[in-house]
């Protein structure tokens, strides 16, 4: 059951993928009217948000852009940095859109933030315990309930994480694309675009969280399901 859900969501999660990338590369190819890059749109966004402080930097890699709240940094990749285009322009204001809940305080990031070292115990625990499991059975000297309550906790925070993060980039798309529309930094059909590749982008999460969840129900079911 474990290999099918990882299979299933596997397949989804590549076709979402590559219909984003897809996306993105239809979108980077129509010049954006108001000539205005990646960078230069971030930089813009901050101002008008009166957010000082957050500097816009130039990253490696394709999609890698992201908001780092440890150092308040506007991370882009190269096709966005200097990217004169709707797909750009969509990336760097939600990037962007991070940075002004970062500053308002915006309780689903701050809840997030404050799940990240749990989330990244859990997943150590884990770890720890489904590689226990391979080497040897359940020989770590716990009873199987234990087990199964350690391995269901652990899964359920990291499910949690994934639910939580929703919000947060939901959150992010919807000012930033009601930012470029109210600057008038997109035409009409360049807003669609953005909201498309946004929506696409979202989607990653999406899937990401369902996977989380019917994996979460398939170990609840192994270990307290055929309870009677």
């Amino acid at each position: 059951m474990i290999i099918l859900i990882v299979v299933v969501f596997g397949i989804l999660g590549f076709v979402v993928s590559n219909r984003l990338k897809s996306k993105f590369k239809k979108y980077s190819q129509i010049p954006l009217q108001a000539n205005l890059s990646g960078k230069e749109v971030a930089e813009l966004m901050l101002a008008d948000n009166n957010i000082s402080g957050v500097s816009v930097n130039c990253v490696e890699g394709q999609l890698s852009d992201h908001y780092n709240p440890g150092n308040r940094t506007v991370n882009l990749s190269p096709d966005v940095y200097y990217g004169r285009n709707a797909a750009a322009t969509a990336v760097a204001a939600h990037e962007c859109g991070h940075a002004i809940q970062h500053a308002t305080a915006y309780t689903w990031l701050q809840l997030r933030s404050a799940m990240v070292p749990i989330q990244n115990a859990s997943g150590k625990i884990l770890n720890i315990v489904l590689i226990a499991s391979l080497l040897g059975g359940f020989l770590i000297g716990l009873p199987y309930e234990i087990i199964g309550a350690i391995v269901v906790g652990a899964y359920g925070i990291m499910t949690l994480f994934t639910l939580v993060t929703l919000p947060v980039e939901f959150d992010a798309s919807n000012r930033a694309l009601a930012w470029v529309n109210q600057r008038n930094i997109v035409t009409r059909s360049e807003y669609g675009m953005a909201k498309d590749a946004l929506k696409w982008a979202a989607m990653t999460y999406v899937v990401a969280a369902l996977a989380s969840l019917a994996t979460l129900a398939y170990y609840i079911f192994i270990f307290f399901g055929n309870r009677d």
